[in-house]
């Protein structure tokens, strides 16, 4: 083997690592903060953090203008002291409804609490859509399917206005399909148009 041909083949062993390390994504790929639909959105502000931010999965597959939706999400409250969701804003919908658990008075009954309120005591996570807490986006102005979002804007008492995508959800079962659409019957009845 010449000198030259040997040079060579050094210098392509030797930078091959340098070429094929340019080609790969980079230090800030375009998914590394991305999350799955699958999961939902989340965000921190101060001591709350929300997480799995979603819109339930509607029925029928799809919402249509006009029809509302229940936000599901945990709120998570790492702070030393309670705090409360007070209102969901944002755009896309007429109104949002919060309803929370009414606390209990000493003698057994109702107190007069704030139904329209959901408290997140200190150290605890409320999961709204279950435990006793809902949020309701009534009145959407448009037609939602799966991985379309809304941003909603979630005020509380202590940390103040938290800004969120909240996605359409996915379907926890798998959905059954449509009958399938048969290709073959339909190009054999335009061959035999065509030769009729």
């Amino acid at each position: 083997m010449n000198r030259a041909l040997r040079a060579a083949t050094m210098s392509v062993l030797l930078l091959s690592p340098v070429a094929l390390s340019a080609c790969s994504a980079g230090q800030v790929t375009q998914t590394a903060t991305q999350e799955r639909d699958k999961v939902g959105a989340s965000a921190k502000l101060e001591a709350i953090t929300v997480r799995a931010v979603t819109l339930e999965h509607p029925r029928g597959g799809a919402y249509d203008a006009g029809d509302d939706a229940d936000l599901r999400m945990a709120i998570v409250n790492n702070g030393s002291e309670s705090d409360t969701l007070v209102a969901v804003d944002g755009e896309g919908f007429d109104e949002a409804e919060i309803s929370g658990p009414r606390p209990e008075s000493g003698d057994g009954g109702s107190s007069s609490g704030r139904p329209d309120e959901i408290e997140i005591p200190a150290g605890q996570t409320v999961f709204v859509g279950e435990d006793d807490a809902d949020v309701s986006l009534n009145g959407l102005e448009d037609d939602l399917t799966a991985g379309q979002r809304l941003e909603l804007v979630l005020t509380f008492e202590n940390a103040g206005e938290l800004t969120i995508q909240a996605p359409v959800g996915n379907p926890e079962d798998e959905e059954a399909r449509g009958e399938e659409f048969d290709f073959h019957e339909e190009e054999s009845g335009r061959e035999g148009g065509e030769n009729g």
